[in-house]
C-alpha cells in the first residue's frame, strides 16, 4: 500500500470537487463481447461467472485509477483487488457472498471459487489478509438481460469499493454479448477510467 500525498495528487482539485457532494456515486452500464470467454469455459468446464469476476478484477487492476482508494480523507492506492460475489448453492434462491483471491491464474481462480462456494454454509465470508476497500462487489442476474443497476450502501461518500453487476447474456450475429453496470466513487474514477477499464477488459478477452 501506498499513501498519496494529496498536495502534489494530480487528481486533487477534482477529488476536493466531489468531495463536497453526499452522493458521489454514478452507474454506468455497457455492452461487452465475451464470446472468446464463453467458449473457453465451455471448452475448459469451468464456471463462466467465476471466469468473468476474475477478468473484471484484473481488467481493474491494470487500470491503475481503480487502485485509489479514500479512507476518510486519506488516498491511498493498494496493490490488488479482492473480488466478493454473490452466488447459489444448487436448488436454493437465498444467495450468499464468497470472498477470495483473485490469484494470478484463470482457471485455478475458477476451481477455487467453485470450492470455497460449495463448502461456504454462512451467508457472508469476507474476512482475510485484506483490507475492506479493497474489495470488489459482484453480483449476477442470470434470469434476464441487464440494462441498468444500482446497488444498497451505507451513506459513507468514502466508499471507494466498485460494485459490478451483469445478467442473462444475449446472442447478436453470432456473437455473445453482455450487459455490464459498473457503480463507481466519482472522487476517484471518471468516465476516462472507465474507458481505460473497458480497454484492458477487451484485452483480456482477446487473450483467451
Amino acid at each position: 500500500m501506498q499513501i498519496v500525498e494529496k498536495e502534489s495528487w494530480p487528481r486533487r482539485e477534482v477529488y476536493e470537487f466531489f468531495a463536497g457532494m453526499s452522493h458521489p456515486f454514478y452507474a454506468l452500464t455497457f455492452p461487452v463481447d465475451v464470446t472468446p470467454l464463453r467458449a473457453w469455459c465451455k471448452e475448459q468446464g469451468l464456471s463462466f461467472y467465476a471466469a468473468m469476476v476474475y477478468g473484471v478484477t484484473k481488467a481493474m487492476e491494470r487500470a491503475d485509477a481503480f487502485l485509489y482508494k479514500d479512507r476518510g480523507g486519506q488516498i491511498v492506492k493498494v496493490d490488488r483487488l479482492v473480488p466478493s460475489f454473490t452466488d447459489l448453492h444448487p436448488g436454493s434462491e437465498q444467495f450468499h457472498i464468497v470472498t477470495l483471491e483473485a490469484g494470478d491464474d484463470l482457471a485455478d481462480f475458477c476451481r477455487r471459487a467453485r470450492a470455497k462456494s460449495a463448502a461456504q454454509t454462512a451467508f457472508i465470508s469476507e474476512s482475510g489478509p485484506w483490507a475492506p476497500d479493497e474489495l470488489v462487489y459482484f453480483s449476477c442476474l442470470p434470469w434476464f438481460p441487464l440494462t441498468a443497476a444500482t446497488n444498497e450502501r451505507d451513506a459513507d461518500p468514502s466508499d471507494s469499493i466498485p460494485r459490478v453487476t451483469w445478467g442473462r447474456w444475449e446472442e447478436r450475429d453470432g456473437r455473445t454479448l453482455l450487459s455490464l453496470s459498473l457503480e463507481l466513487n466519482h472522487r476517484l474514477l471518471d468516465g476516462a477510467h472507465v474507458g481505460r477499464f473497458y480497454a484492458e477488459l477487451n484485452a483480456w478477452l482477446q487473450t483467451l
